[in-house]
């Protein structure tokens, strides 16, 4: 009787465990279709209105550029409204790098269409719901 005792005490704590490890939102995949070196770092934001714009985002990734294609993902993506902002820091210098006349010069692409000027939030925005999402895009 001891010994069933124990081993259902094991059992409860593992069900247990295995809830309390579950997954809190979904994952946010963005694939950079074309990379056009390997110098610097893919950097990824994951904003919302108050953030877009303004400096880091909520979640915040980054890789090493690889010529061709890179991939980022944001996992436990709470249901909301965000937007994406994405740049190849090519001179490792972690911002944007401007030329005189005021356009960048290095790469970069938000989830919304790409316009004259700078984007917008509502122009990228998405909604996250309770399925994962994943993005192509190209800078």
């Amino acid at each position: 009787m001891k010994n069933l005792g124990i081993i259902l005490g094991l059992v409860l704590t593992s069900v247990l465990t295995g809830y309390s490890q579950e997954k809190k939102g979904v994952n946010v995949t963005v694939t950079i279709e074309n990379v056009l070196s390997n110098e610097g770092q893919i950097i990824g934001s994951l904003h919302t209105a108050d953030t877009f714009m303004k400096g880091a985002g909520i979640q915040n990734q980054s890789v090493d550029a690889t010529t061709g294609e890179v991939t980022l993902t944001f996992s436990d993506v709470e249901p909301g409204t965000f937007a994406l902002m994405l740049m190849h820091d090519a001179n490792g210098n972690q911002r944007m790098d401007f030329e005189p006349t005021g356009m960048p010069k290095e790469s970069y692409a938000t989830t919304g269409e790409m316009t004259f000027g700078p984007p917008s939030f509502d122009g990228s925005k998405f909604e996250v719901a309770d399925t994962d999402l994943e993005f192509r895009i190209r800078f």
